[in-house]
């Protein structure tokens, strides 16, 4: 048995490293192995408590923050330590090097974002935190090729463990897989669903995606974009809902109201399953290309849904072999050309689907968190070896 000490943002904090970090707590624990964890969840102002996962929290630009989170972890066997440069205090987040300093047990730093270019002190951040860590864990190839390349981290520290998903649970609407099946009974004309979602703010790229559905014209049945999401926390406090009423305005000069719908909820996760499922094609018009970990790509994936994406680093890795189709950044006409190819051609979505399913299973939550608690079992088995 094992118990884990997390450091991350986690709900009711909406952003994409607090659902990877309430995925993974879950999956560690839900087993029947007896694996614990606890939850120091980061925030900028103290919040009430929400979840029994979270055992104490780090305000930023608390004196004694540091020091009483990294106590917390050192209750644990194992410290899972989350890092993305803007969820810490600090000059690019700098403050959790204080955390790193006075936590003793062996910590995994888990690297979300690994910049190609970055400034001198974002790299000695990034270093210092490798240095601090026992193991190193990024979400790709890529991460782990531009930590080589521009980073002095030890490789030896350095695993790829997936970002995690949950499994498909049914089958694709596109065609059966099974060639002897018999043909589905005769329904209603049904929309092609077109689908988008993640919380919302510039950089999206949902402004070259409009203009791309809107060079669909002629297609029977017609197609619906769904946009869905909530904006971004950061974004709504900076200029409240600007940015959608500028996307909705846009729709309207297009003249694609009746064809596009914009879902502000933020699902749970098993409502946002059942909408990745509705999908026939899931579109990712990043303008990102920095991006080398994407939940919103690892979920199209493992739900088996056909992919058009910007070529961000993560979505060049992941969706080759036939896996998606990539588009250069802002080219509305590849857009629209690769959004009629899947939605009119049968065979290459089916083609999608099916390479998609060859990789799913590497992508679900149950494997991701074994290769978590098998990575700990190792450092818990090895002598630690402190910094020089």
């Amino acid at each position: 048995m094992t118990s884990f000490g997390f450091l991350s943002t986690y709900p009711p904090t909406q952003c994409g490293l607090a659902t990877f970090s309430a995925a993974l707590v879950r999956h560690l624990t839900g087993q029947d192995g007896g694996d614990r964890a606890g939850v120091v969840r980061v925030v900028d102002t103290v919040q009430p408590a929400v979840y029994p996962d979270v055992v104490a929290q780090l305000v930023n630009g608390s004196p004694a923050g540091p020091a009483t989170a990294a106590a917390v972890l050192n209750r644990c066997d194992v410290a899972i330590v989350h890092h993305e440069y803007g969820i810490y205090g600090g000059r690019d987040g700098e403050d959790v090097l204080r955390v790193l300093d006075e936590t003793g047990v062996p910590v995994i730093a888990v690297l979300h974002t690994v910049l190609a270019a970055p400034t001198a002190h974002q790299r000695q951040v990034l270093e210092r935190i490798a240095d601090a860590a026992a193991a190193v864990v990024v979400m790709s190839q890529t991460a782990a090729d531009r930590l080589d390349a521009g980073y002095l981290v030890d490789q030896a520290k350095i695993s790829v463990i997936p970002h995690g998903a949950l499994p498909s649970r049914r089958r694709s609407p596109l065609a059966s897989l099974n060639p002897f099946a018999p043909p589905a009974p005769v329904a209603a004309v049904r929309r092609p669903i077109v689908l988008t979602w993640g919380l919302l703010g510039p950089g999206k790229g949902i402004e070259w995606a409009l203009e791309a559905f809107a060079g669909l014209g002629g297609l029977d049945p017609a197609p619906r974009y769904v946009i869905a999401g909530q904006t971004h926390p950061k974004v709504l406090a900076r200029e409240g809902e600007a940015y959608r009423d500028r996307l909705r305005a846009r729709v309207q000069e297009l003249g694609i109201s009746a064809d596009v719908e914009f879902d502000p909820g933020y699902h749970n996760p098993d409502v946002l399953t059942d909408l990745v499922h509705s999908a026939d094609v899931v579109l990712l018009p990043y303008e990102s290309t920095e991006q080398v970990t994407s939940g919103v790509l690892i979920e199209a994936v493992a739900a088996g849904r056909p992919i058009i994406a910007t070529r961000f680093p993560h979505a060049v890795e992941l969706l080759a072999d036939g896996t998606g189709l990539l588009v250069k950044h802002r080219d509305v006409a590849a857009m629209t050309e690769a959004l009629r190819a899947v939605l009119t051609r049968p065979a290459l979505a089916r083609s999608m689907t099916q390479a998609c399913g060859r990789i799913a299973s590497d992508l679900a939550w149950t494997t991701v968190a074994d290769s978590y608690r098998a990575l700990a079992t190792s450092l818990l088995d090895t002598p630690i070896t402190a910094a020089a």
